[in-house]
């Protein structure tokens, strides 16, 4: 069974490691693009936040691996 990321700025994402899953902290567009670059192969799905889900555009939600969701405000 592969992880959970949540990705996205600090304050909406350091949470989500209470519940199990890995949150990997990226402020600016550079540097979520990076991280999602970087995404560990055994993460199955991405939450984003609305802030990396702008900056990564509407290419990465079209692909299957990883399934990847956009949390709401």
């Amino acid at each position: 069974m592969g992880r959970v990321a949540v990705l996205g700025e600090s304050v909406r994402v350091q949470g989500y490691a209470l519940a199990g899953a890995l949150p990997i902290v990226a402020e600016s567009p550079e540097e979520i693009k990076e991280a999602w670059s970087n995404l560990a192969r055994d993460v199955e799905l991405v939450v984003l936040t609305p802030a990396a889900a702008a900056a990564l555009g509407d290419s990465v939600r079209l692909r299957r691996v990883p399934l990847t969701v956009e949390m709401t405000t």
